[in-house]
């Protein structure tokens, strides 16, 4: 029988919490995991990502002769704290605390919860004294935050979207099969849109304000509201199709950014002004499809507008993923859910990004199985329930009873 220790799962989730781990600093977070898994016994391989980053894996070996599992998650979190808005919300900060059975702290929900699961969940194994036959690895991984690098913004702080599991995979870390725990609320999300970002420019005239009379039909920052009037007519229109859909969801398009101007010099009208976009796509439509299909919305944009120069330029692709409903990882997963909490798991299609992308491409298939979203509490910020915690280390130590085997 698999019991998890309550207060061990919380000071191991609080000790993640208190290290900060904003995307582009990871290195720590990761140091300590790699504690965690030498207190355990567990191989470990540290992988330099670069400089400030970096995975760390570790590995519980079996006997032989069964399926391995991976139990992946993300190390960094999807803000700083520092962020002037949330200064002020504790559960925004890397300072875990508890009140009323809950354990709030900057990336408890997504995803340093899951990640004490996963070692919990070892460790209550390793209590029992029981060995598996398949491996259990726990990949812990920097960079995964829908983020990218753009413009002005370059470093290591805008490298997300898989950028450690990428490396993972493609350096020794890979596996028969993964589960991923992001926040899904403890439903099994067996697929999940990937995203396309698209930048739209529209050209201009640099023009002093004292020169600008009569001209202001060549000031890109009001060309590019025409552009974006054009835009919003063709959202639906990728929204509706059906080739964009995927298991009852549609696809979702975001207005992300506007970038045009000079605040400190607003005497000018800029020289061109962008449009983003956040595009969501199907996992079952190819990115070069997705890719050309936007791009000849742009060309009708440039046919619409002649004379504003409109341009665009794909800048993320980052696949979805999906896994068969049919998979054992999945079966296993709806048993060890349905003993723990009494029900069976409902099912879920999410329009986020997850690492799944990376593993699938490198043939791990990767079911997303977790926690709760830790909805923002408007006064205290990011939290998990524990007694929710507790039940989903041990359906992790289940899953990994019934995929990997008993030798």
């Amino acid at each position: 029988m698999v019991s998890v220790d309550r207060d061990r799962l919380v000071e191991t989730a609080t000790r993640l919490v208190d290290v900060p781990s904003f995307t582009g600093d990871e290195e720590a977070a990761a140091r300590l995991m790699v504690e965690l898994y030498e207190a355990l016994g567990l191989q470990v391989q540290w992988q330099q990502v670069e400089e400030g980053r970096a995975n760390a894996l570790g590995i519980w070996s079996g006997a032989g002769g069964g399926k391995s599992l991976m139990f992946n998650g993300h190390l960094d979190t999807s803000y700083s704290g520092r962020e002037p808005w949330l200064r002020a919300v504790p559960g925004f900060q890397p300072q875990a605390f508890e009140r009323d059975g809950r354990l709030y702290g900057l990336g408890i929900s997504n995803m340093k919860g899951a990640v004490a699961c996963y070692v919990e969940a070892v460790r209550a194994l390793k209590d029992t004294g029981v060995r598996l036959r398949g491996d259990v690895l726990i990949a812990a991984v920097c960079g995964e935050i829908e983020k990218t690098q753009q413009g002005q913004a370059q470093g290591a702080q805008y490298r997300g979207y898989a950028a450690g599991t990428r490396y993972l995979v493609s350096h020794g870390g890979v596996a028969d099969m993964c589960l991923l725990g992001e926040p899904t609320e403890g439903k099994v999300v067996l697929g999940h849109f990937g995203a396309l970002w698209l930048r739209i420019r529209v050209h201009g005239d640099f023009i002093h304000t004292a020169f600008s009379e009569g001209r202001r039909d060549r000031n890109s920052i009001l060309r590019a509201r025409e552009v974006l009037d054009a835009v919003l007519e063709w959202i639906p229109m990728w929204e509706s199709d059906p080739a964009n859909a995927y298991q009852g969801a549609k696809a979702i398009v975001n207005v992300g950014a506007v970038e045009g101007g000079f605040g400190w010099r607003a005497s000018r009208t800029p020289h061109h002004t962008d449009l983003f976009l956040d595009i969501r796509v199907p996992p079952t439509k190819t990115m070069a499809a997705a890719r050309g299909e936007v791009l000849d919305m742009v060309r009708g944009l440039a046919e619409r507008f002649p004379g504003y120069g409109v341009e665009g330029e794909v800048f993320v692709t980052a696949p979805g993923a999906e896994i068969d409903e049919s998979h054992e990882l999945v079966a296993a997963i709806d048993a060890a859910h349905a003993e723990v909490w009494g029900e069976p798991p409902g099912r879920d299609v999410t329009r986020w990004f997850s690492d799944a992308s990376a593993l699938t491409r490198y043939g791990v298939p990767t079911v997303n199985y977790g926690t709760s979203t830790g909805l923002m509490d408007v006064e205290l910020g990011e939290n998990l329930e524990i007694d929710g915690l507790v039940k989903t280390a041990e359906v992790y130590a289940r899953v990994a009873l019934q995929v990997c085997g008993v030798a």
